[in-house]
C-alpha cells in the first residue's frame, strides 16, 4: 500500500518544487522593491569607497518641483556629479543662477582693462608713418601692414618655411602688442574687475617722430599730455597708477632722457611723477625696476600650432656647417666695442666662422631670410653689444636653433627674466669681456672645446625656447603660449604683488621704481663657459 503513495509523491515533486521556488522569487523581489525606495521618504546612496549603504531618510521633499543636489560618487576617486530633478521653469531658472554661482572664472585675475586714449597717442601716429623717419630715405609705412608684422614674404628661397614669415621691423613692438590685446581672451569693460590697465601709447613711434630737429618742450608733448589723461580718470585713483602698464618699440633708455639740454637724447616720459607709478615693458629694459624687457619683434608669426612644430622639427635635423657665425657691423665709434675683434677673428677663422657684412648695405640684413640661412647653418652665433646691450639677432639665433654666445649680462641675463630661464647655462655660452683690452679669449678654440654632449643640450633648449620669443598672429589662437602671453603673465604677477603690499598694508612705492645698476655688472653671473 505505501508503495502507490511514494510513486505518486515522486510523480508531483517537480510541480512542487516549482511552486517553492515562485514563493522564493516573489518574497526576495518584494524585498528588494523596499530596499530600492528606501521607504516612502528615503534614497539610498553608495559612499565614495563603495562599502556601506547609507539611506537618507527624509532628505528629499514629495514636492519635486523643489531641486535635489544630493552628491553622489560614481567611481571611487571620480569627481562629483550633481544629480538635478526638476520639472518647473522656476527650478530650470533657479539652476542656471546656481551653475553661474558655482562655475569657476578662467578670467579670474587675469582681467585687462584697456584705455581708449585720444587719437593723437595711437592711430594718428600711423596714419602719419612717413614722417617717422624724418630725414632719411626709409619709409615706416610698410611696417604697419598686417597688424604691424609688415609685408608678408612672398619668396622664402627655400629657408623659411610656409606663410608664417614677414618683413617686420625690430622697432613695431608697441602696434604689435596693441593688436594681440585686442585679442586677449580676457578684455573688460568693467575696470572695476581688471587685474591691471593697458595704456595703448605708442611711445617709441612719438619718441621718432620728434627725435631729430625738435626742442625738448615739443619732444615731452605727449608724454606730458598722456599722463595728465591718466590721472584724471577713475581708474588712476585706485592704484594711484601702479596696476597700469604700457609698451614701448624702443629701448627704455630712450625714455630717461636726465637733463633738459636739447643735445640730450630721447624724452623723460620715464621721469615724470606719474610716469614712475607705471610699469613699462620694452625691447631693453633700463636699470630701474619698473621697467621690463620683452622680446623683440622677430619675422616669424606663425598662425598654426602645427607650424611651430614643423618649423622646430626642421631646426632639429639641420647640419650645421659652420662652428659659429656673426652677422652685423662692426662699431668702431664705441671705444671698448668688441665687434671688431669678433669680426677679426670670425675671418681668421675660414671655414670655422660664417661673417654676414650688415655694415652699410653690403648685405640686406633686414631679410630675415639672409639672416636665418647664416643662422640656422650655424652651431653658435655670436651676440655682443652694439648700439645697446640688446640685439634682435638674440631672437633670430634662438628661432635658427643656433646657441647664443653672450659677452655681457646685459644682452640677456639681466634682460628677458620673464622669457629666458634664470639658469642661463642651459641655453647659452658666456665668454665675459669686461674691457677689451684685457680680452686674449680665442672664439675659435673656446667653442670647439665645447663637447658634443653639451651642444646637443643647449641646442634642444634653445629649440624648446622657440614659442617663448615669437609674437604669433592675432588673427587666429594658438595653444602654445607665445612671448605675449608670456609677457601679460609676467606683468598681471608683478602688479598682483604689488597690489597684496597694499593689502599688508605695507608702502607700495617702496622699491616699485628704485634703480638696480648692480644687474648690469659682470659680478653676479660668474666667469662664464
Amino acid at each position: 500500500m505505501e508503495n502507490p503513495i511514494a510513486a505518486k509523491c515522486c510523480y508531483n515533486q517537480p510541480w512542487f518544487v516549482i511552486l517553492v521556488f515562485s514563493v522564493f522569487c516573489f518574497v526576495l523581489l518584494c524585498f528588494d522593491y523596499s530596499a530600492i525606495t528606501g521607504g516612502k521618504t528615503g534614497v539610498t546612496i553608495l559612499d565614495d569607497n563603495h562599502a556601506n549603504v547609507v539611506s537618507t531618510q527624509n532628505s528629499i521633499s514629495h514636492d519635486f518641483t523643489e531641486i535635489s543636489n544630493d552628491t553622489i560618487s560614481l567611481l571611487p576617486n571620480s569627481p562629483p556629479v550633481n544629480v538635478v530633478v526638476n520639472k518647473t521653469d522656476e527650478a530650470n531658472k533657479k539652476t542656471d543662477r546656481e551653475k553661474v554661482e558655482t562655475e569657476v572664472d578662467s578670467c579670474l585675475g587675469r582681467y585687462i582693462f584697456v584705455h581708449d586714449l585720444p587719437s593723437r597717442f595711437n592711430k594718428d601716429l600711423i596714419k602719419n608713418c612717413r614722417l617717422l623717419t624724418r630725414g632719411t630715405d626709409k619709409n615706416m609705412c610698410p611696417y604697419f601692414e598686417n597688424l604691424g608684422f609688415g609685408p608678408q614674404i612672398e619668396n622664402p628661397e627655400n629657408v623659411l618655411l610656409n606663410s608664417s614669415w614677414f618683413l617686420t621691423n625690430q622697432f613695431s613692438l608697441e602696434v604689435i602688442f596693441h593688436n594681440k590685446m585686442k585679442k586677449y581672451e580676457c578684455l573688460t569693460n568693467d575696470s572695476s574687475i581688471a587685474s591691471a590697465v593697458f595704456v595703448p601709447f605708442y611711445a617709441g613711434l612719438d619718441m621718432s617722430m620728434y627725435l631729430w630737429g625738435f626742442n625738448i618742450s615739443v619732444r615731452d608733448s605727449a608724454s606730458l599730455s598722456l599722463v595728465k589723461w591718466l590721472a584724471e580718470k577713475p581708474e588712476w585713483k585706485r592704484m594711484w597708477g601702479r596696476d597700469h602698464f604700457l609698451v614701448a618699440g624702443r629701448i627704455a633708455w630712450d625714455f630717461r632722457r636726465q637733463t633738459d639740454n636739447v643735445s640730450d637724447w630721447g624724452s623723460k616720459l620715464r621721469f615724470l611723477p606719474e610716469s614712475k607709478n607705471m610699469s613699462m615693458l620694452s625691447i631693453e629694459s633700463s636699470s630701474w625696476n619698473n621697467d621690463y624687457a620683452i622680446p623683440y619683434p622677430t619675422c616669424f608669426h606663425p598662425s598654426k600650432d602645427s607650424e611651430v612644430f614643423q618649423w622646430q622639427d626642421r631646426m632639429r635635423r639641420r647640419k650645421r656647417r659652420y662652428v659659429f657665425s656673426f652677422a652685423g657691423a662692426p662699431r668702431p665709434e664705441y671705444q671698448n666695442s668688441i665687434r671688431g675683434k669678433i669680426i677679426d677673428q670670425c675671418l681668421a677663422s675660414k671655414n670655422q666662422c660664417k661673417l654676414l657684412d650688415c655694415n652699410y648695405g653690403a648685405t640686406n640684413c633686414d631679410n630675415p631670410a639672409n639672416v636665418m640661412r647664416v643662422f640656422q647653418s650655424s652651431i653658435f652665433c655670436l651676440q655682443p653689444p652694439g648700439d645697446s646691450y640688446t640685439r634682435r639677432s638674440i631672437f633670430d639665433s634662438i628661432l635658427a636653433g643656433c646657441i647664443p654666445v653672450f659677452f655681457h649680462p646685459g644682452s640677456a641675463y639681466a634682460q628677458y627674466i620673464w622669457h629666458l630661464p634664470k639658469n642661463y647655462t642651459k641655453y647659452s655660452v658666456y665668454i665675459p669681456v669686461k674691457d677689451l683690452s684685457e680680452w686674449k679669449n680665442n672664439l675659435n678654440e673656446t667653442l670647439l672645446g665645447i663637447s658634443e654632449d653639451r651642444i646637443l643640450a643647449l641646442r634642444e633648449e634653445v629649440i624648446s625656447l622657440i614659442p617663448r620669443v615669437f609674437y604669433a598672429d592675432p588673427r587666429s589662437r594658438l595653444e602654445t603660449a607665445d612671448a605675449f602671453d608670456l609677457a601679460v603673465e609676467g606683468i598681471l604677477e608683478r602688479i598682483e604683488s604689488v597690489r597684496n603690499m597694499i593689502i599688508e598694508g605695507k608702502d607700495p612705492s617702496i622699491g616699485f621704481a628704485d634703480g638696480d645698476d648692480y644687474k648690469y655688472t659682470f659680478s653676479p653671473y660668474g666667469n662664464g663657459i
